[in-house]
Parts: structure tokens; C-alpha cells; sequence
């Protein structure tokens, strides 16, 4: 789960991370008596988007006056702002951060990863900051600085001391760095995250070290831990169908193809989109159902993938295991009847009382595509789709 640059900056402060005077706004009017209520002559109005990018794509702007921000804001509020990470279709600006603006002298990059290969967390630094990573990587790979931070001990002072003279962090700020540097760590961990990125970290002209930008991304799984973090999801930004999905206790991802599918177990929903890419068609979600395959849970998958404009066919790809398939073919043959679609919709059957499962769709007498196998399953999806859209395409130029 992503949260906003304002909520990760609040969150890091609570960690002892130094960061600049900001407040929240929701309307120009509240930005701008924001900025009176700071005080100073010069402040930062950011849009909030769960995106990176935001200063290049006209999210970022420096004002002078409370009247600059007026017009700043006005323009601001309602803008669907497209960035790199957002995709041609943006997000919504719906909220804005004033911020007091910052003379600075250095900037720094600094990250908090999980290292899968090493299983660990991994700081990663450079000091050439204000840029994405992946351009530092590619323009300026020497200057990246890397620890990998051992579990059991955690993130020691010699290690974030290490870090601080790696980036050339002046003697007389060493220990801010480290402070920070523990801050971020206990944030990370405490708080269940899978990336804490402060870009830029500056050194500012008094001489103190200062987070002018962070992101914070959490695990899902461990939300349960932390109802404050649960609490900061802002659905605004999130992916409709990814939301509605979460809200009804499936795991779903929207992809941008045509065939919808509805699988238990995440790596056969990984194996179904693969097969349906191989057969020449492309999958429109990754949707794992779980183990309990019931009709009402069926029913919420087939609502959920065929509110999807873009979904042209439904493949359903069940292995029983603890389940049995003439379970699941009820449950499918249920949902179809309580929700039908008009679509193609394939089923194919694999595991426990898979005979008894094909019978009840057989028997059924719904149009449903049955397959023995997942290459059968995707080959017939993708059939399915392409003679549904010649049909439709005939039918209109009948019209």
C-alpha cells in the first residue's frame, strides 16, 4: 500500500527524521491561508499522487505570494496529472501539500529496499540526489553506496557512519546522518514498510540534514498490525478495480489486455497468463480466488472481472486440491446463473472429482467452453474472444 509524500513526511518525523514546516490543503483557498498561517515569503505547493514525477509534470511549483498560490492551486486542484509511473490515464489531484520552501546546498538520494537475493534490508545511497535511481544507475552507478543491514543485530551506528563518510557527509554532520539513517531503519521495521526513499535528502544552508521529499510503501499483508497505516489508504489513487477487489478479499491486479481470469492460487493465475499470452491472447487481471471457491465468492469474481469494459472472454482455471471440482463447478454454474454475462466464458477442471465437475457442466445447459487442459483452456479463450469480436464487429456493420 502506497500513502502520500505528506503522511510519509509525518510518519518519518515521528521517527526522528528531520523534515520542512508543510501543511495539508484541500482547496486553494485552504492552501493559500496555509502558507500566511506558516509564515515566510517563499513555499512549495506539491500535488499529492501516489506518483513519481510530479515536478516535471507540473505537480511542483514554487510561489512567492499567497496570490501566486491562489492561481497556482486553481489549476492544480482537479488536474489529472501524468507522470512516468502513472500511465497515460494519470491521477487525480484532489489534495495539495504547502510546503515552506528550503535553501539547500547538497542533495542526496537514500533509499530502504528488501533485498530478495541477500534476504535482507538494503540501504541504498548516492550523492547525487534529486533524480529517479534508476537514471542514477544508469548515468552515475559509482556513486550508489550500499549496506545490507543484518536482522538479527540491526542497522548499527558504525554501519550508518560508514554510509555518512561513503556519501561525503561533512564531520560536523555525521550524526544527523545517522540519526536519520536509524530513523528510517526503525520506520521501515516497526512499521511492516517494503520501501522507505527520501529524494532529495538535503544538507540545507544552516546546516542540517533534511527530508524534502519521501515515499513509504507498505506490506499489505501486515496491515492488520497497523490500523494507523491501514487507515491512510486513499482509494482516490488506486486502480478502481484493485480497490473494489480488496474490498471483497480478492487478490487482484488490472492488466490492460481482453480475456478475464478467474484462478485459485497464485502461481496457476501467474502459469493462466502466461499460456494466455502464449496462445496469441493477452490477460486483463491476475485474480486469485483462494482456496474457498464458493458460488458467492465466484459470483464476486465474475462481477469483479466483467466490470472490466475490456474483458471480451472469462477463463476460469481451477486445480482442486483441498477443494473438489464438482464443488467448484456448481459454484461456477451458480454464479453464471445468478450473475450471467455476455461474454465467452471457459472452464477448465484439473484435480479431485474432476469427472463429477465436468457432468455438473455439461448438465448445466449454459454456454459454457469446457477445456482438459490450461494450454486447451487459453487456445479456446482466445478462439472464443476472436469470434465474439468478428460477430460483434459483423453485427455492427449490419446496423
Amino acid at each position: 500500500m502506497d500513502i502520500h509524500e505528506y503522511q510519509a513526511k509525518e510518519i518519518l518525523k515521528s521517527f526522528g527524521v528531520t523534515v520542512p514546516d508543510g501543511a495539508l490543503a484541500y482547496s486553494p483557498e485552504q492552501a493559500a491561508y496555509r502558507a500566511r498561517e506558516m509564515g515566510g515569503n517563499r513555499w512549495v505547493v506539491k500535488a499529492q499522487v501516489h506518483a513519481g514525477g510530479r515536478g516535471k509534470a507540473g505537480g511542483v511549483k514554487l510561489c512567492s505570494s499567497d496570490h501566486e498560490i491562489l492561481d497556482v492551486c486553481s489549476d492544480m486542484f482537479g488536474m489529472k496529472l501524468v507522470t512516468h509511473q502513472t500511465g497515460p490515464e494519470g491521477k487525480g489531484v484532489y489534495r495539495v501539500y504547502v510546503e515552506a520552501a528550503t535553501a539547500f546546498d547538497r542533495e542526496i538520494y537514500l533509499g530502504f529496499v528488501l533485498d530478495r537475493s541477500s534476504q535482507r534490508i538494503m540501504i541504498v545511497a548516492s550523492a547525487e540526489g534529486g533524480m529517479e535511481i534508476e537514471e542514477i544507475s544508469a548515468t552515475r552507478p559509482d556513486s550508489i553506496v550500499r549496506q545490507t543491514v543484518e536482522p538479527a543485530v540491526g542497522l548499527r551506528d558504525f554501519q550508518a557512519r560508514e554510509i555518512a563518510f561513503a556519501l561525503g557527509i561533512p564531520a560536523e554532520l555525521t550524526q544527523q546522518m545517522v540519526r536519520t539513517l536509524q530513523g528510517c531503519y526503525r520506520a521501515f521495521t516497526d512499521l511492516d514498510a517494503t520501501m522507505v526513499e527520501i529524494n532529495p535528502l538535503v544538507i540545507t544552508s544552516d546546516q542540517r540534514i533534511m527530508a524534502l521529499d519521501a515515499k513509504m510503501t507498505f506490506d499489505t499483508n501486515a496491515l492488520f498490525r497497523h490500523p494507523q497505516i491501514s487507515e491512510l489508504r486513499d482509494k482516490s489513487q488506486e486502480d478502481p478495480r484493485e480497490s473494489r477487489a480488496a474490498d471483497r478479499g480478492l487478490a487482484y491486479i488490472g492488466l490492460s489486455g481482453n480475456i478475464g481470469c478467474i484462478v485459485n492460487g497464485a502461481g496457476l493465475a501467474m502459469a493462466t497468463m502466461d499460456t494466455i499470452k502464449l496462445a496469441g491472447g493477452e490477460p486483463a487481471n491476475f485474480l486469485d480466488i483462494g482456496g474457498g471457491a464458493t458460488p458467492e465468492r465466484v459470483a464476486k469474481a465474475f462481477r469483479l472481472v466483467t466490470s472490466d469494459k475490456n474483458v471480451q472472454a472469462v477463463l476460469v482455471n481451477i486445480f482442486a486440491g483441498i477443494n473438489r471440482c464438482d464443488w467448484v463447478a456448481e459454484g461456477v454454474v451458480q454464479a453464471l446463473k445468478m450473475e450471467p454475462v455476455d461474454v465467452p466464458v471457459i472452464v477448465r477442471l484439473a484435480g479431485t472429482n474432476v469427472e463429477e465437475g465436468q457432468k455438473i457442466l455439461a448438465k448445466s445447459g449454459l454456454p459454457i467452453i469446457r477445456a482438459n487442459s490450461l494450454m486447451e483452456a487459453a487456445t479456446r479463450a482466445v478462439t472464443a474472444w476472436k469470434n465474439d469480436t468478428a460477430q460483434n464487429t459483423k453485427l455492427r456493420a449490419a446496423k
